[in-house]
């Protein structure tokens, strides 16, 4: 498969060798937005140990909320698939939207009228300034795929970042079988 370049609404795939790195060891990131002056995205597959309703006690809802990246933590964010529910939605790629009117999304929460399947909620966020992520990704930092999911809101974790690596070639099969700290093989 061939390494794409980074842009909105594609996927990056953090390379094996991003080891000591926290935040994007075995990442998953949806690029929300890139121009030319920034980038900004969410981890896609690394959930926390928090629901909604633990950060905002008056939501009665208990969605997971997932490590969005290192920036800006203590500020929740979100995609969806409903922007028909949510005004000031920004489209991302097709079917996948950013954002939207907060108190319209607690109302429709509180009122189960939107699914677990169809919404996910992040703290934090994965950006780069200028340059940056291009130099990154000149650098093998990254792959980039285009999001092939029907509904990523709906993936499976745990597997996704093996799964995807996959997709680029068995050089990178010792690295999915590898454990997440190698100094525990």
């Amino acid at each position: 498969m061939a390494c794409l370049k980074p842009s909105k609404g594609r996927l990056l795939i953090a390379e094996p060798s991003i080891l000591g790195d926290v935040s994007f060891n075995r990442s998953i990131v949806l690029l929300t937005e890139h121009n030319s002056n920034s980038s900004i995205g969410f981890i896609i597959n690394k959930p926390l140990d928090y629901s909604l309703q633990d950060l905002i006690p008056e939501i009665n809802c208990d969605f997971k909320v997932y490590q969005g990246g290192p920036v800006e933590q203590d500020n929740l964010y979100f995609i969806h698939k409903i922007p028909e529910l949510l005004p000031n939605s920004i489209e991302v790629t097709k079917g996948i939207y950013w954002g939207g009117d907060f108190d319209k999304l607690i109302e429709l929460l509180n009122n189960g009228q939107v699914q677990s399947q169809d919404i996910r909620f992040f703290l934090g966020y994965s950006g780069w300034s200028k340059g940056q992520l291009y130099q990154e990704w000149k650098t093998d930092s990254w792959l980039v795929t285009e999001n092939n999911h029907q509904n990523i809101f709906n993936t499976h974790d745990k597997d996704l970042w093996k799964n995807h690596l996959l997709e680029f070639g068995s050089k990178y099969q010792f690295w999915i079988n590898a454990p997440k700290n190698p100094s525990l093989n």
